[in-house]
């Protein structure tokens, strides 16, 4: 059966270290959704096929032996880079998290445009904003509103009431120039992913941050 072919363009929300010579990546597109890929790292790349990291954006030549379970990267010619994001612990570490429940969850055909484009604006929000929990807080939102889950009519109403105004303010208003402080941030995003635990079927990714630890443990 001949190799089945594909050119799309994509994003990289998860990236295994390499093995035998090749990385295993995740790959989000607009228009076929998640897609794992394989890139041969052992030689010099070409100018044409850089050795790609997470979240960079590329346009790819694709080939499948299988049926499309899995893709071998021929050619990929990049399209956008964030190393603002690599510069900040804290950045990466939410830009990651954000990644790997993209990475974990299915992405219906209807909203994977959407969700594409989420991940593309919060990308540069992470890489410049400053201010990456309050980004992670309005990206993890935007996806549950996208998906069609009630969060504005369950979960914000739910708030305490001195929580509902400043809950507000962060999901509303441009992420430069926000001052709420880290702890009240952190303690919204705890609610809204306990909400999104009992009442949707988005996965989160609970031990993005242990795993992430670990990693930078051991460079």
């Amino acid at each position: 059966m001949p190799a089945q072919p594909l050119d799309t363009e994509a994003i990289v929300v998860s990236r295994r270290p390499p093995s035998d010579s090749f990385q295993v990546l995740t790959l989000l597109s607009a228009e076929h959704g998640m897609l794992t890929a394989l890139q041969r790292v052992a030689q010099k790349s070409a100018a044409s096929a850089p050795v790609l990291d997470l979240f960079d954006e590329a346009a790819f030549v694709l080939e499948s032996s299988n049926q499309g379970r899995t893709w071998f990267i021929k050619e990929a010619r990049l399209l956008a880079r964030h190393p603002g994001i690599g510069r900040d612990y804290e950045t990466l570490r939410h830009a990651s998290d954000f990644a790997a429940i993209l990475a974990r969850n299915h992405i219906p055909e209807e909203t994977r445009g959407s969700v594409h484009a989420l991940l593309r604006e919060a990308l540069v929000a992470f890489a410049g904003a400053g201010r990456p929990d309050i980004v992670y807080l309005k990206c993890l939102y935007r996806l549950a509103r996208d998906e069609g889950y009630p969060v504005r009519q369950q979960w914000f109403p739910a708030l305490p009431a001195a929580d509902r105004e400043a809950v507000a303010a962060i999901l509303n208003q441009p992420v430069s120039g926000q001052t709420a402080a880290p702890a009240a941030v952190a303690r919204y995003r705890d609610r809204l992913e306990a909400y999104l635990r009992l009442h949707t079927d988005i996965l989160l990714d609970l031990y993005a941050a242990a795993r992430f630890d670990r990693v930078v443990t051991k460079v």
